[in-house]
């Protein structure tokens, strides 16, 4: 009984150290870096629905013509859109897999949750909600 007890405990600290690392991975990779927005998909697998894939276009076209993200130390977080910067804080959630925006005081009143699609050094494909729809934002850093 004690062995299982240890072999658990030895488990669930293991989990809780390669989340942490994972969550560590992805803010190395998010930080210091502007993301701008070259495109914007429907995600994989969504049903075919006309009017998402049009508001995909016009997101696009419109939109996010001129948008860039930047994630800094201090959990500083600006989204800059049409060369207008608005701050706000950031945390990672579910060992960076989501993260959380806030506006600058940190309320989650105002939080929206970004699910993290692709990762690397130079890609970050982003699953975001507007309206009715989810979409996913493909950014280059630059």
């Amino acid at each position: 009984m004690k062995s299982r007890l240890q072999a658990i405990t030895f488990a669930a600290i293991l989990a809780l150290a390669f989340g942490a690392c994972n969550s560590g991975r992805t803010n190395d990779l998010l930080i210091h870096k502007k993301w701008r927005v070259y495109d914007v998909v429907i995600p994989p697998g969504t049903a075919y629905d006309i009017t998402q894939i049009n508001q995909a276009t016009e997101l696009k076209r419109g939109y996010y013509t001129n948008v860039f993200y930047q994630f800094l130390d201090n959990n500083l977080f600006i989204a800059t859109i049409d060369n207008k910067p608005d701050s706000g804080k950031y945390k990672l959630l579910s060992n960076g897999k989501v993260i959380s925006v806030t506006a600058a005081n940190g309320l989650r009143s105002s939080e929206n949750l970004v699910t993290v699609v692709n990762l690397d050094a130079t890609h970050f494909d982003m699953k975001v909600k507007s309206g009715d729809y989810y979409f996913i934002l493909k950014t280059k850093a630059e």
